[in-house]
């Protein structure tokens, strides 16, 4: 009995995709385009660690949304070319950035085209920031980036960990007597697949227009496009959200040694 092909790329959900962002674009913005906390403790601060802009860099902003990444980058010396399929998005980014020199492109990830547009050893750095998972075909993005970036440049993203934040686990908050007898609230995960790449739709923020598709890779599916093209893992963090009071429910400072997302850079040979 032939075991049925597992598939990690979904091309024919990209036109879909696109039109989901183009109609949550505007009330993402809105909700979450001046920060929260993944983004203050958790996103950010690892990226820029790991990105470690000089002045001068040029860095690519790949699916960049709205742009607030691309601004901070800018404003640290970075030579900026960033992009989205979601023409929404680019002209949110256009509108918040005025005063700012940063190329603002509509292009797509999944379109060797469309990424061959962008120049030749153009870049010497390039970033991510929580998108791998949303962009149904990733492997024109990783087949590309090798032409993109300068001999030895560096590829740094962001993403819900595989591992612990996929859009099939079941979170779960239950009361625990501790160690001093007392009734604990204790937050926690429940994982049924992992293995298996698949889409669905899910919700990332709550309330937003419309469901959009994530895709989940394993890690050794989501490294290996970067290993099959040359690249290699010189930095990746599982940064956490800082310590708090604890608050009966289901919330990620509830659950401090769990990751809710990974940050890993790649880099080429030199």
């Amino acid at each position: 009995m032939k075991r049925p092909v597992r598939r990690s790329d979904y091309p024919e959900l990209a036109e879909e995709t696109r039109t989901i962002w183009n109609a949550n674009a505007a009330w993402w913005d809105e909700a979450i385009g001046d920060g929260n906390d993944f983004q203050n403790y958790l996103i950010e601060p690892a990226s820029e660690k790991l990105l470690a802009i000089s002045p001068g860099d040029r860095v690519l902003d790949i699916a960049c949304g709205a742009g607030r990444l691309t601004r901070k980058l800018a404003e640290a010396g970075a030579r900026m070319v960033a992009f989205d399929q979601a023409e929404a998005f680019i002209a949110l980014a256009r509108e918040r950035s005025q005063g700012i020199d940063i190329d603002f492109r509509v292009l797509d990830a999944g379109s060797d085209e469309s990424l061959l547009t962008l120049g030749a050893q153009a870049f010497d750095k390039a970033v991510c920031t929580m998108a791998i998972m949303d962009i149904p075909d990733v492997t024109p993005l990783f087949r590309c980036l090798p032409k993109l970036l300068v001999p030895g440049g560096s590829f740094v993203f962001s993403i819900t960990h595989p591992c612990f934040h996929s859009a099939d686990i079941t979170t779960y908050a239950e009361m625990h007597e501790g160690e001093r007898g007392r009734l604990e609230s204790v937050s926690g995960v429940k994982i049924a697949r992992y293995l298996t790449p698949f889409a669905k739709k899910t919700e990332g923020v709550i309330g937003q227009p419309a469901p959009q598709y994530v895709f989940h890779r394993p890690l050794g599916v989501l490294l290996g496009y970067g290993f099959a093209n040359g690249f290699v893992i010189d930095g990746l963090l599982e940064p956490r959200l800082p310590a708090a009071d604890v608050e009966p429910g289901v919330r990620w400072r509830n659950m401090p040694d769990i990751a809710p997302v990974m940050v890993v850079r790649m880099r080429l040979a030199a």
